[in-house]
């Protein structure tokens, strides 16, 4: 601030120490003005020089109090929680600035306040996400990470300021940010994690650009659940092309075959006809098959669940089987079978029992037993097992037979009539009603197939 003359303002605590400074000198003036009597006037020049450093002492001690008042007012803003100094308001300049001080404290603290809410949204945001979020500076060191990302990649002691290549167990995502990071350029790759479980991500990287420096932010989006269901729908379509081909093939050669002079063929015309009503039979289960599992797959079943006897099922199940048994010199029997209730779909409840005791028939040996129990096990749920004494699965093949079209033997299963779809059905059956199934096996001495279910209480 400049006064008309072009000279600066005096402010009112240079005034101050200005006055006291003349105030100090003036006896030394004035005892040298007046030669005479010039030891009274040193004697009072002393007094009143002391007593103007007191003044000038307390003066100075009252600006630097004043002064460590509000630098500690000030060093307080950015912290909300701790209560603030009440500043004096005197008539200076240091009472002009604790004024402005106090009216500029509730700016900062909305604003600070806003970019705390800001802040706590979007670490609430990032930390929801089902996306790994990940961001690194310059030299590829960590400077945020969600819990998604440390999921996903396995990095539990993944912090910020950490090399990411230090905790970054798969080189690919590091070498994408590298790039990211040196071109300046956003970049999308698809990335197999190989030491995750062989899971797969699609990464985004793009570049973060500051005033200091370059860095990169990458979202890695887990497209391994969306990977597996593609393959298993081109395996899908694959096993049920090969699946049908091979009947169809068989069909087509034996028409060709009676077609082209078999009819005149009284030996074996007759026989040739019998194949291709088998081959026509197998493409029918095969088909009905599909069906059922796609019902039960799209969980959408015709009727509304209802309490199922159990025993009455597997009497049923055993009626029916009862021929098949016989004709393969099978026993079946039935043990422990009490009077227990499940809540489920009838019909699927029995076609599961049907294929479990139909490839217990079917891949046993002759004279061999199946035997059915149903008890209500120690927690209350109920388990109907089928047990056989047949050929037995191999260890190595038991985590894969409730797969569709999954074969033990392929030979004996398409010779025995299998369409590779029974226990892929028993499974889905079973899972509807929320219950499990399980297996235990040994090769060569027999297979018990054990279906888990909620009991059904009436009371």
């Amino acid at each position: 601030m400049l006064t008309l003359g072009g000279l600066p303002a005096m402010s009112s605590i240079a005034r101050k120490a200005i006055i006291l400074g003349l105030a100090a000198v003036t006896p030394l003036i004035a005892a040298i003005w007046f030669e005479s009597g010039a030891t009274f006037v040193a004697w009072a020049a002393l007094g009143w020089g002391l007593l103007c450093c007191v003044l000038v002492w307390r003066f100075a001690g009252s600006v630097t109090r004043r002064i460590r008042m509000l630098t500690s007012y000030t060093d307080k803003l950015p912290d909300l929680e701790v209560p603030r100094l009440q500043l004096p308001l005197t008539e200076d300049e240091l009472g002009d600035l604790a004024r402005a001080l106090m009216r500029t404290t509730p700016r900062l603290e909305d604003a600070l306040n806003g970019l705390s809410t800001e802040l706590g949204r979007r670490e609430a945001i990032l930390a929801s996400m089902t996306e790994g979020v990940l961001a690194v500076d310059s030299k590829l060191q960590v400077s945020f990470c969600n819990e998604a990302f440390i999921r996903g990649m396995a990095t539990p002691g993944l912090v910020e300021g950490v090399p990411l290549i230090k905790v970054l167990r798969d080189p690919a995502l590091f070498q994408l940010l590298q790039r990211v990071v040196e071109s300046g350029e956003s970049l999308h790759q698809r990335i197999k994690m190989a030491a995750r479980d062989e899971r797969t991500f699609e990464v985004h990287a793009s570049p973060l650009a500051s005033q200091s420096a370059r860095g990169a932010l990458a979202i890695l989006h887990d497209i391994t659940p969306a990977e597996r269901l593609e393959r298993m729908k081109r395996d899908f379509v694959a096993n049920v092309s090969h699946e049908f081909r091979t009947p169809l093939a068989t069909i087509t050669g034996y028409a060709e075959t009676l077609l082209d002079g078999g009819l005149e063929d009284h030996e074996n015309r007759r026989r040739f006809v019998e194949i291709i009503q088998a081959n026509s039979v197998r493409l029918n289960n095969i088909a009905a098959d599909l069906i059922t599992l796609s019902e039960l797959e799209a969980g959408r079943p015709e009727l509304q669940p209802a309490p199922i006897a159990v025993s009455e099922v597997v009497h049923n199940v055993i009626n029916t089987l009862e021929p098949v048994a016989r004709l393969n010199r099978i026993r079946l029997r039935t043990s422990e079978v009490t009077e227990l209730e499940v809540m489920g779909h009838r019909t699927h409840f029995e076609q599961a029992l049907l294929n479990l005791l139909d490839n217990a028939i079917k891949f046993n040996r002759p004279s061999g037993e199946v035997s059915v129990k149903a008890v209500r096990n120690a927690n209350g749920q109920v388990e109907i097992s089928v047990a056989d004494n047949g050929i037995g699965i191999p260890r190595e093949d038991i985590p894969r037979i409730f797969e569709r079209f999954y074969r033990v033997d392929k030979a004996r299963s398409r010779q025995v009539g299998g369409t590779g779809l029974g226990l892929s059905i028993v499974r889905h059956a079973v899972e509807q009603m929320s219950g499990n199934v399980r297996v235990e096996s040994e090769l060569g001495k027999g297979s018990c197939f054990t279906i888990t279910l909620p009991r059904y209480s009436r009371s």
